[in-house]
């Protein structure tokens, strides 16, 4: 039998469930082939001369994929798959991500739900615990550059501080549905008001109006980019949504458009934007260039947010369980 090769798997990683695209020379024949990741086998969708698809498997696996037919095996090929770290969570936005690399996510709970725990920290050993209680509907993170935690609650229109100990105070209240956060170069604090307003808070904590947008039906989620724009995702009732740049000045134009579903973002050290998203039919984490090209670069589903880690890796929230997943992406 010739030689089975793998030429090209798309995308770069994927989460369990997640699938990935592999071309290559006699994959599939008259037997179906196999894939396996390493001591765990993938369910393949679609199997041909050139072309697979094959689910990753649920169960957690080591090792290279490697693709086998009629006793013949490919060479390994390397994919980046997640492992999950944290489960029985609630996130509904980014993970934070501390200068140590502890995780930081929330149980945000439905809405007006009073859940036991608001907001967990994973630490480096991927041991989860509770640190910070008593905030409702905790939905986004966001550290300033002095290592305070803030948490917006959706529910209550306020943002809230978490010191390094847990204990918590108000910042600022009156945000309306509070949702997004992320703090620019100047330690200026901006929170998505999903009903249509990004607001600016200022380190004397004054408010201002910063920009106004078309509501979302669930949330502003906010990365600032390396030319100093605010870029905002938020899903709408159309299948074919944007994300929006807005300028310093607050005007606002559409970045890029054809996203189902936007929700969290994340730059990376070289101007990529990522993006929970699906694109094209394919869902998962959508990373697009600063000339505004767009690639699927993760599969998997259920995806809310991300976030980079000091390691380069990259930390996805599925609405009920944190992934690392090894892309060797660095941070900005």
């Amino acid at each position: 039998m010739s030689e089975i090769r793998i030429d090209r798997v798309v995308p770069e990683a994927a989460l369990p469930g997640g699938e990935f695209l592999i071309r290559g020379e006699n994959l599939g024949g008259r037997t179906r082939p196999e894939v396996r990741f390493g001591d765990a086998r993938g369910a393949v969708v679609v199997g041909s001369g050139s072309l697979v698809i094959a689910r990753v498997p649920e169960a957690l696996s080591y090792g290279d994929m490697v693709i086998s037919r009629e006793g013949a095996n490919s060479a390994p090929y390397h994919c980046a798959i997640g492992m999950q770290i944290a489960d029985s969570l609630h996130p509904v936005a980014n993970p934070a991500c501390d200068e140590e690399g502890n995780i930081y996510t929330t149980f945000s709970g439905s809405r007006g739900q009073k859940t036991a725990v608001s907001v967990y920290k994973i630490d480096l050993n991927c041991d989860c615990r509770p640190f910070a209680s008593e905030i409702m509907n905790a939905t986004g993170l966001a550290f300033d550059r002095d290592g305070v935690l803030h948490v917006s609650s959706r529910n209550e229109g306020v943002i809230y501080q978490v010191t390094e100990r847990g204990e918590i105070s108000t910042l600022v209240e009156g945000m309306g549905i509070a949702t997004g956060l992320v703090f620019d170069r100047e330690g200026n604090l901006y929170v998505g008001d999903r009903s249509g307003t990004v607001f600016k808070i200022n380190r004397q904590r004054n408010v201002f109006v910063f920009a106004t947008l078309e509501p979302s039906m669930a949330a502003y989620h906010l990365a600032f980019g390396p030319d100093g724009y605010l870029y905002v995702s938020g899903p709408t009732t159309s299948s074919y949504d944007s994300i929006q740049r807005v300028a310093p000045n607050g005007e606002a134009e559409v970045f890029f458009r054809g996203l189902g579903r936007p929700q969290g973002l994340a730059f990376d050290g070289d101007g990529n934007l990522y993006c929970a998203a699906s694109h094209a039919g394919r869902r998962g984490v959508v990373r697009i260039s600063p000339e505004g090209e767009a690639q699927h670069f993760l599969s998997g589903h259920g995806i809310v947010g991300l976030c980079l880690l000091p390691s380069r890796a990259m930390a996805v929230a599925t609405n009920n369980s944190i992934f690392r997943v090894d892309v060797d992406i660095a941070r900005p």
